[in-house]
C-alpha cells in the first residue's frame, strides 16, 4: 500500500518539527546502512541541524567519515566531479530532458493531427481549406510517403505470389 505524498514545508510547530528531523535523520542513516552493507560500498553522513543540538551527527563514525573524505580528496578532480550535481545542475539536467521529451511529444501531436487531417481528406470532408500553406505541404509529403509505402508492399506482395 503506498503512502500519500507529504508536503514539503518548513514545519512551524517546534515538537513536529524536531520528532520529524529525528525520525527523518534516523530514516536517512538507516537508508546509507542499507546501501553500504549489500553493496558492498564505503559511504558515510553527517547531519548538522542548528535547532537540534550543537553536534552534527555522523554515521558510521567521524574517523571513518574522515578516512572516506581524505580518500576522496586523493582522487583526480575528474573523477570527483563525475557524476556529481548540485541543486543547480540538477535541475538544468531535469529541465533539458523534460524539455527535450515535451518536444518529442509535441512533434509527435503534430504528425497524429497530419494524420487525422489527411485521412479526413481523403474520406471527402473539406478539412484542408482551413490549413496554411505549411501544413498542406507537410500533408502533401505524408501522402507522397504513405503512397510510396502501398506501392513498396504491392511489389513485395507481387513477387510473394510469384514465387
Amino acid at each position: 500500500m503506498s503512502r500519500k505524498k507529504i508536503k514539503l514545508a518548513y514545519i512551524t510547530n517546534d515538537s513536529a518539527r524536531k520528532t520529524t528531523y529525528k525520525r527523518r535523520s534516523k530514516g536517512l542513516v538507516k537508508k546509507v546502512r542499507e546501501l553500504t552493507t549489500p553493496c558492498g560500498i564505503e559511504a558515510f553522513a553527517i547531519i548538522n541541524s542548528p535547532d537540534f543540538g550543537s553536534q552534527a551527527e555522523v554515521w558510521p563514525s567521524l574517523e571513518d567519515a574522515r578516512r572516506l573524505l581524505s580518500k576522496f580528496k586523493q582522487l583526480p578532480l575528474s573523477k570527483q566531479n563525475n557524476k556529481m550535481l548540485n541543486q543547480e545542475s540538477f535541475l538544468e539536467q531535469s529541465l533539458a530532458k523534460d524539455t527535450q521529451q515535451l518536444w518529442k511529444l509535441q512533434e509527435e501531436n503534430y504528425r497524429k493531427e497530419l494524420n487525422k487531417v489527411m485521412f479526413e481528406s481523403l474520406s471527402g470532408n473539406g478539412i484542408l481549406q482551413s490549413l496554411n500553406t505549411m501544413d498542406l505541404n507537410e500533408v502533401g509529403r505524408l501522402v507522397k510517403k504513405n503512397l510510396t509505402n502501398i506501392d513498396d508492399r504491392i511489389r513485395v506482395l507481387t513477387k510473394a505470389s510469384r514465387s
